[in-house]
């Protein structure tokens, strides 16, 4: 057996999907594979941070219910009213949603947890509005940067961390591997999620999603295809297969989006212990 193996956990973005990690989670768990580092991007740092922290992949379940609820788009459809009107003015700081739902949601959850607090090394990928690029929240927070790689644009208001105003860490990149290979990780296990395509659009919102499906599905498979050729560091991905769509608010299907993740990660587990034990 060689020396010990670095090993960097990366959640990518994907809505009420990522709870999938809690599948992942437990298998890991299971299998005794220690993670050296956790990579999360939107959705996936909600529940990166919970991975980091050590928190049960039960208590992951429950605190999904109360997280992926309607009330979090508080004021969307008469803010997508006034802005057709003129009423409502855009700027970078605005958004469709009154986010205070939403604050106080993520605020019951991480509370003041600090990046230092948690159990696991832990980095969230957001993006700045302003530069285009990509920023890499380490440090401070955890509420912060959760906060700020959560914000869709248009959806939700962009939120400042440092001076910089921030969105959603998906319209950089979904998947943010490059992250953990710049950690120096030896094995990257990837858990992405391709966004469901619309086949009826009934509304300029409607196009709008299905723009933005486009651009992020590209981005997510472009991306893991560069890293997985260009590096030496093994990449498995984990990729959980849904017979149908997965909306935001489907709490009911948690169940099953947890037994998804739980196969999918099974399926690589042979791969990546033989990789463990080289």
């Amino acid at each position: 057996m060689g020396d010990k193996k670095r090993i960097t956990l990366v959640i990518g973005s994907g809505g009420i999907k990522c709870v999938a990690a809690a599948g992942l989670w437990r298998v890991l768990q299971e299998e005794g594979i220690t993670i050296d580092s956790v990579v999360g991007c939107s959705g996936g740092s909600m529940y990166g941070a919970l991975i980091a922290n050590h928190v049960d992949e039960k208590v992951m379940g429950e605190l999904s219910r109360t997280l992926w609820t309607s009330d979090i788009m508080s004021g969307y459809t008469e803010s997508l009213k006034a802005s057709k009107d003129g009423s409502l003015r855009f700027n970078e700081h605005s958004g469709l949603v009154d986010d205070s739902v939403m604050n106080k949601k993520l605020r019951e959850v991480y509370g003041d947890l600090k990046f230092s607090d948690l159990q696991i090394p832990f980095k969230v990928v957001a993006t700045d509005l302003l530069a285009g690029g990509k920023v890499v929240l380490s440090e401070g927070s955890v509420f912060e940067a959760i906060r700020a790689s959560l914000a869709i644009p248009i959806i939700f208001p962009p939120w400042d961390v440092n001076g910089r105003l921030l969105i959603d860490g998906a319209a950089s990149d979904p998947l943010p591997i490059d992250v953990a290979i710049q950690d120096g990780a030896d094995i990257i296990i990837a858990m992405g999620f391709p966004l469901d395509y619309r086949s009826r659009f009934r509304s300029m919102t409607a196009v709008q999603e299905q723009l933005n499906s486009i651009y992020i599905n590209n981005i997510l498979t472009s991306t893991y295809a560069f890293y997985n050729l260009a590096h030496h560091a093994e990449i498995f991905p984990v990729i959980p297969e849904f017979d149908g769509t997965v909306s935001m608010f489907d709490v009911d299907k948690i169940p099953l989006v947890i037994e998804r993740g739980e196969q999918a990660a099974r399926k690589q587990m042979p791969h990546i212990k033989r990789l463990i034990l080289e």
